[in-house]
């Protein structure tokens, strides 16, 4: 029997997914589209639109990701499942309730759940995983994505994203059931009833919050400022709320005018096109709110959190969106400058980022003798080097961020972490203010110093069958037809990791050390780069484009003239 069929046939589906399934039940493409697969478990876990059908988001293919999670935790021993798992969610449609069927399936198994009572942060979840010394997590979030998609992502026992041998265990879990309507779930009721089920909040959001004041550096400088300065926030109507606000607060930074509209938990994010921090359009009630009230600095966070855009006055007096590359550069240096001042800066420490992110990082951290390691694109390879680097004492981890807006400075969470940004990011404000400076001054300040570094991303966008095969043939006709130039720079080197391979210009090869991954970087002989990836979570091939010159002008031009001379080919 045809999978829509069986679908369609089947009794005990709700009303909403069956008017889905009878609206669509004429149109082949559709039917296509919604169940030509399971919706893909990767290394971030499982995100895409909600709806009817095996290739959406819904309370059946909750299930299933959940009963492989089980099956995983099952075989890892009656320990890991003594341990159990801890579940956090967002305020995104139907994440409570993906939640609340996530622990009914798990806690079927008899293991153990331990279950937010309100929507909480990404970061939090990670942290809550450590206090509680649990096996696994687990969060339903989409993170930025428009509000009609959500997701399901996984953590290991170290707080951080599975690394991908483990989630390939939980696909080959998934992989053997065979009807995903006969798979079983408990009452909620009796599991809490029979202690399997333990919801949390009060005592992980204080324990949180003292982990957080341990990140101050500058107590002085918020002494004598942070009274003073405004903030403006807002949590795009999500999860952040709380944790930011009570932690700015904790921190020293008592005047916080959070953005009215965005402070209520909407899951149709009404007030945005996308609920993306990175986008000016999603600051723009900030920066009215921000001009009302004089603000020296806005901050944003995605609905779950673990992303922080921030917005600075720049000599014009207008706000000015920090990219994700520029913001973690800023937090690096100060973090780097004061642990300097205070002499705690460790002789063994180490900053780390991802392929993808700006040089820029590198030059700031070879500024304290301090070395740069790069990871594969995803936090999670960040969290790994950490607990590697835990367990051998080669190096002390002292800051880990990528482009895309995720910071970490402590290693009490194991994900990027807005709140920590957030906090961090007032105090470095609060420090430039005491010596009248801006963020922006102080940007301008280290570009002066150690070159003018710009960076850009394009995405083609490719969804369905179609686009996935569109997207394979992209990475092959670049691996098979390399450029052996971009903008009439030379190509020097091209980075293969899917083949775990550096081939330089004159043919000699040498072997990368990270995990092998669908990616292609370019090195160009003027220090440029280009790397391209097919996402891991939405149906884009992603671009990424890197220079640094002399002055502004050179690198906007040469950014420009890259990424248009790349992109042409596509």
């Amino acid at each position: 029997m045809h999978v829509f069929e069986r679908w369609l046939q089947e009794g005990s589906i709700p009303n909403k997914l069956q008017n889905e399934l009878k609206l669509i039940s004429h149109t082949r493409e559709e039917i296509e589209d919604r169940f030509y697969q399971y919706l893909s478990f990767g290394t971030g876990g499982m995100r895409g639109l909600l709806g009817a059908g095996t290739n959406r988001m819904n309370l059946y293919t909750i299930r299933r990701v959940a009963e492989g999670l089980a099956q995983q935790i099952i075989a890892s021993g009656e320990v890991a499942m003594h341990r159990g798992v801890v579940i956090a969610y967002d305020t995104r449609h139907y994440s409570y309730d993906f939640a609340l069927e996530t622990a009914k399936t798990v806690g079927k198994h008899g293991i153990r759940v331990f279950l937010f009572k309100e929507s909480r942060p990404t970061p939090e979840l990670s942290f809550a995983m450590r206090q509680l010394n649990a096996f696994a997590g687990v969060v339903i979030t989409a993170s930025h994505n428009p509000a009609q998609y959500n997701g399901f992502k996984v953590y290991g026992e170290d707080g951080g994203q599975l690394p991908p041998d483990a989630a390939d265990g939980i696909v080959q879990h998934m992989a053997a059931i065979e009807d995903l309507f006969t798979i079983q779930t408990a009452d909620e009721e009796e599991l809490l009833q029979n202690g399997m089920l333990t919801y949390i909040l009060e005592d992980i959001d204080e324990t949180y919050q003292e982990c957080l004041l341990t990140l101050r550096e500058d107590a002085e400088a918020i002494e004598a400022n942070g009274k003073d300065m405004s903030i403006v926030y807002t949590p795009l109507h999500g999860s952040g709320l709380v944790p930011v606000t009570e932690g700015l607060r904790n921190f020293g930074f008592p005047t916080v005018h959070v953005v009215p509209e965005q402070a209520v938990q909407d899951s149709r994010f009404p007030t945005v096109v996308y609920p993306n921090p990175e986008e000016r359009e999603a600051f723009e009630l900030a920066i009215k709110l921000g001009k009302e009230n004089g603000a020296d600095l806005l901050l944003a966070t995605d609905p779950d959190a673990d992303r922080l855009g921030v917005a600075v006055k720049n000599p014009d007096g207008e706000y000015e969106l920090l990219t994700g590359n520029q913001l973690g550069a800023l937090l690096l240096h100060y973090l780097l400058m004061q642990k300097k001042r205070r002499a705690t800066l460790p002789e063994n420490g180490v900053v780390m980022k991802t392929i993808v992110t700006s040089e820029f990082g590198r030059a700031v951290a070879a500024k304290f003798e301090i070395p740069a390691i790069n990871t594969l694109t995803g936090f999670k390879f960040i969290a790994k080097k950490i607990e590697e680097f835990e367990k051998s004492g080669e190096y002390e981890f002292l800051f880990g961020y990528e482009e895309s807006y995720g910071f970490l400075i402590g290693t009490f969470v194991r994900d990027k972490d807005a709140v920590q940004a957030a906090l961090l990011t007032a105090e470095m404000a609060a420090y430039y203010k005491s010596i009248g400076k801006s963020l922006y001054d102080g940007l301008m300040d280290l570009y002066d110093e150690l070159g003018h570094y710009r960076e850009a991303l394009e995405s083609l966008t490719l969804s369905g069958k179609n686009g996935q095969e569109k997207i394979a043939g992209i990475m092959e006709e670049l691996r098979n037809n390399p450029p052996i130039s971009i903008t009439c720079v030379a190509v020097s080197a091209i980075e293969d990791y899917q083949a775990g391979t550096r081939r330089f210009g004159d043919g000699t090869i040498e072997k990368l050390t990270l995990p092998k991954a669908d990616v292609l970087k370019f090195l160009l002989e003027d220090d440029s780069w280009v790397c391209v990836r097919p996402s891991g979570t939405e149906p884009k091939c992603k671009f990424y484009f890197g220079v640094r010159k002399d002055t502004a002008e050179e690198a906007e031009m040469s950014l420009r003239a890259l990424s248009l001379d790349f992109m042409n080919r596509f």
